[in-house]
């Protein structure tokens, strides 16, 4: 599958639950949705770099890649963006229906295995994104298993399931990427763990303003605010918004449970983006952008049913910043190292590829 940006043509449609406003404040979409041709192309280019990547890491886990040359730096085990990996490989097999591409998404979910036991948060991130597309019983096992051990995690006295030690640095952290992904496979073997877990992190990111991304817990203070990553990071709004987006559907299918949909709803107009590609740190405005923020962003948006809202953000980031060989640029993973600050993201490619699967209707909104 290959082709261009498309015409200018717009198109927009709500269903699902009562949708969060913009936490800007604003009410109308400042900018036309993307035009369901448009998205069909992009997302046909998407899943030609999905072929190309494939042939240029082999048994390695793309993490990012460089924006001019399209070469990637991999990782042996995938890091904590192994599941995207896996998911867009599920995502390709699932809309071309070709063997080949399947027999490729089994063999790199099973690779995944090796970050069972690894002592992070983010395995919500690497088995539920990693194997919610996946039709095949041995993923299903190993997400089982990643739901079981991330449940041995879970501490009673603190709420939540910690940040960990996998990659270094304080354990008994609560961090905002360490939400999505963990609460739908946390809720597969032990629902209330799951929704503690969402609950906890709401109540602490959100206690106050500026919010707070992430904080450590000591014996004698508490919980206090980490400096990094900073207030203004760009992923800390839009990784909760997503979490809340998945946590909104299973508190409709079961009311009587805490936090309720309504509440979920409300907490979410306070992560609602503005309809534009945000600065890596808003401290920062003049500085990196952040692509795969406004593409996670419009996949939350997708499943509160907020089409018209999605469909222009999804259209800022198709027009200016992929490219016709499928590569979505700007995205940064690192502003304050200055790692692969303006380059291609795993994750920000996943979630642009799952939120114009969405629009196109080649995907169900909740169908990970």
């Amino acid at each position: 599958m290959s082709g261009q940006a498309g015409e200018r043509r717009g198109a927009s449609g709500t269903s699902g639950p009562p949708s969060p406003a913009p936490r800007d404040g604003s009410t109308p979409v400042p900018s036309a949705p993307l035009a369901l041709p448009e998205a069909h192309t992009a997302l046909a280019a998407l899943l030609d770099r999905v072929a190309a990547t494939r042939a240029q890491v082999g048994d390695r886990f793309p993490l990012f890649a460089d924006p001019d040359t399209g070469r990637w730096t991999t990782s042996r085990r995938g890091s904590w963006t192994g599941g995207f990996w896996a998911g867009l490989l599920w995502l390709r097999a699932r809309l071309t229906g070709d063997p080949a591409d399947r027999t490729a998404a089994v063999a790199c979910t099973a690779r995944l295995a090796a970050m069972v036991e690894a002592d992070t948060a983010t395995r919500g991130l690497i088995f539920w994104y990693g194997t919610a597309l996946a039709d095949d019983d041995a993923s299903a096992a190993l997400r089982e298993r990643a739901a079981l051990a991330c449940r041995d995690a879970y501490d009673p006295a603190l709420g939540l399931v910690p940040w960990g030690s996998a990659f270094g640095g304080e354990r008994l952290l609560a961090r905002a990427d360490g939400v999505p992904g963990l609460v739908p496979l946390l809720a597969t073997v032990d629902p209330e763990a799951a929704r503690s877990h969402l609950r906890r992190h709401l109540e602490l990111c959100l206690a106050e303003r500026p919010f707070r991304w992430s904080l450590r817990h000591g014996p004698r203070a508490g919980w206090t605010a980490c400096a990094d990553p900073p207030p203004g990071w760009s992923r800390g709004p839009a990784w909760l918004l997503l979490a809340v987006a998945d946590a909104v559907r299973h508190a409709q299918e079961q009311p009587d449970t805490r936090p309720g949909a309504g509440e979920l709803l409300s907490v979410a107009a306070l992560l609602v983006p503005p309809v534009h590609v945000p600065p890596a740190d808003d401290a920062r405005p003049g500085g990196p952008l952040d692509t795969s923020a406004a593409a996670l962003s419009a996949l939350a948006l997708l499943k509160f049913g907020r089409h018209d809202r999605a469909a222009a953000l999804l259209r800022r980031l198709v027009r200016d910043h992929l490219t016709g060989d499928g590569r979505l640029l700007d995205g940064c993973y690192d502003l304050g190292s200055g790692t692969a600050v303006r380059h291609e993201l795993i994750w920000g490619d996943f979630f642009l590829a799952c939120a114009l699967a969405v629009l196109t209707g080649a995907l169900g909104a909740h169908a990970l």
